[in-house]
């Protein structure tokens, strides 16, 4: 059996979760989260937790098992906590502003980078060189985050560039380096 698909999840209290079919509804104080699942697994509602089974050990109910477990927890996590990437720039000039609820990124193009945050998804700038991507679905902040990070991803030589807080640029050694 999968050691994550057989965890219960435990709901929060002020957290409320909806079975009707595969579809999976969650709400709670940070919004509401839906999702249509796959019609093999079958998901309970125990008590204060939701279970999570398969049909069959069959590979493709093992896979779906893990995964459909992580997506339902992942719901109940961010309606009752919420999830935040955080974002630095590094580079001579590099900065982030916001405008209205547009971000705007100045990173070493002729032109300002704008990007526009989809409904449920918050955008903050702390510092003129750190971006704060907040939201209750997971997939939205990290692709959000993911995107803004295409705008200048970070290079190996010099280092600038947009990436996430702590990941770490392996350095390369440039031509003068080499004797």
């Amino acid at each position: 059996m999968s050691r994550i698909g057989k965890r219960p999840i435990p709901v929060p209290t002020g957290v409320k979760v909806e079975l009707e079919g595969s579809a999976v509804r969650v709400t709670g104080p940070k919004g509401v989260l839906s999702r249509l699942l796959s019609p093999e697994i079958q998901v309970t509602l125990q008590g204060a937790e939701v279970v999570v089974t398969r049909p069959s050990d069959a590979p493709k109910h093992r896979a779906l098992h893990g995964l459909t477990r992580t997506l339902v927890a992942n719901m109940v996590e961010g309606v009752s906590n919420g999830f935040e990437k955080r974002l630095e720039l590094v580079g001579v000039g590099y900065r982030a502003s916001k405008q209205g609820d547009k971000l705007v990124l100045t990173v070493g193009y002729s032109h300002p980078v704008e990007i526009v945050p989809p409904e449920g998804i918050a955008i903050q700038v702390p510092a003129n060189n750190a971006v704060v991507v907040q939201g209750a679905d997971r997939e939205r902040v990290g692709e959000l985050a993911a995107q803004i990070r295409r705008v200048r991803p970070p290079e190996p030589y010099q280092g600038k560039g947009i990436r996430y807080q702590g990941e770490v640029v392996r350095r390369k050694v440039g031509k003068t380096g080499k004797k």
